[in-house]
């Protein structure tokens, strides 16, 4: 039978130190990661197969570490150098998967109630009324899960994995199957939950929507590593690795060069090779600690270009590029326009923008790109 829960210290912190290693023939992969978070939300944000589903399942006991610790304010989970291993019904740690997992044949009530075992019938009748109030499923204590919908089903995963009061809790992509409407009341709930309980909460996800609305704290993961940590805005709006730049929406990213610094206007000109080889794309960019001549990358986000079919004069922006319109697609409410320039740089505009444009393949246009639309990044 599971002992009670630890009790909750009123800054609980989650440490861990968690390395891991999947040797095959055909590839090997390696968690080494060291971190501390605070109570509150944590986003778990990399490339697919970056190890953040195995560092979570390290947390929640169902992996275990070769080497490391994991600590929860001052209750040791797990300790590989004095072999000691917490039993996962007795961490107390909340887990949702994607899949959800819940019980077929149960009813939502019964679900929720699953990890009450060892409490009386009365409490455990009690804290489960309690959070399908709170999840606004009460409603549906009756359905099973085949009988409600995919939002439904979600709240009935988080009700589940919060009534056992844990004192960490693990999300993994959670909400990556709902529509944007399902998704935002649920997130607005889970933000509810956690200003009452503050605990630490990881939370893996490939949407910045979901990193901007919900993260206190970011941690990106790449191959096994921490790549970037820190507060959302300021890891997502000027990243320094390029994987983070992707993650975080620069859909355009390019090798330059360094070909003139103007120390006194706090800007420089990078050279971007294009096709045909003698040719080449010349920018205004923010001024970095960069020698002339020396290599680095250039990312700009599809939605900071301004597109015009008359050579634009006049303006404050520094970077006007003559090129030719190649492909306009549509992706839902929005236009994905790639321009030659030597380079191919994306675009995004609005539905009217292209009709009153009137934009067509082949023909010949103006990008317009703030200096310090241009991001600079380590090659």
């Amino acid at each position: 039978m599971p002992s009670p829960a630890p009790p909750k210290a009123d800054n609980q912190t989650l440490h861990a130190r968690i390395a891991k290693s999947f040797p095959s023939r055909e590839h090997q992969f390696s968690l080494d990661v060291e971190f501390s978070v605070a109570p509150g939300f944590t986003i778990l944000f990399g490339p697919s197969g970056s190890g953040k589903t195995t560092l979570l399942d390290c947390i929640a006991g169902l992996a275990t570490p070769d080497a490391g610790c994991i600590v929860v304010g001052e209750h040791v989970l797990c300790d590989i150098t004095t072999r000691f291993s917490v039993p996962v019904a007795k961490r107390f740690v909340g887990y949702v998967l994607q899949d959800l997992a819940l019980f077929p044949h149960l009813t939502v009530e019964q679900n929720v109630e699953y990890g009450l075992a060892h409490i009386s019938r009365l409490e455990r009748k009690q804290r489960a009324a309690a959070m399908l109030e709170e999840f606004r499923i009460a409603h549906l204590r009756q359905q099973r899960p085949q009988e409600i919908s995919g939002g439904e089903r979600q709240r009935v995963a988080l009700a589940r994995a919060l009534v056992t009061d844990p004192s960490v809790l693990l999300l993994d992509e959670p909400l990556a199957a709902l529509d944007a409407a399902t998704k935002a009341k649920i997130i607005n709930d889970l933000r509810r939950w956690n200003e009452a309980h503050r605990i630490p909460i990881l939370y893996v996800t490939h949407s910045r929507e979901e990193v901007i609305a919900l993260g206190e704290r970011v941690l990106v993961i790449e191959r096994g590593h921490i790549i970037a940590q820190g507060a959302p805005h300021a890891v997502l709006s000027a990243p320094l690795q390029e994987t983070v730049a992707q993650l975080a929406g620069f859909e355009n990213i390019f090798d330059a060069k360094v070909w003139l610094v103007h120390e006194d206007r706090g800007t420089m000109t990078c050279r971007l090779p294009g096709e045909p080889s003698d040719s080449f794309v010349l920018l205004e960019t923010p001024l970095i600690r960069a020698e002339q001549g020396s290599n680095i990358r250039v990312g700009i986000r599809a939605g900071d270009v301004l597109l015009a079919i008359t050579e634009p004069v006049g303006l404050s922006a520094r970077n006007v590029i003559a090129g030719r319109l190649v492909s306009l697609e549509r992706r839902d409410m929005m236009i994905v326009v790639r321009v030659n320039c030597g380079v191919e740089i994306e675009v995004h505009l609005t539905l009217a923008a292209r009709d009153s444009l009137g934009l067509v393949e082949g023909s010949e246009v103006w990008l317009v790109i703030k200096t310090y639309s241009c991001h600079l990044m380590q090659k």
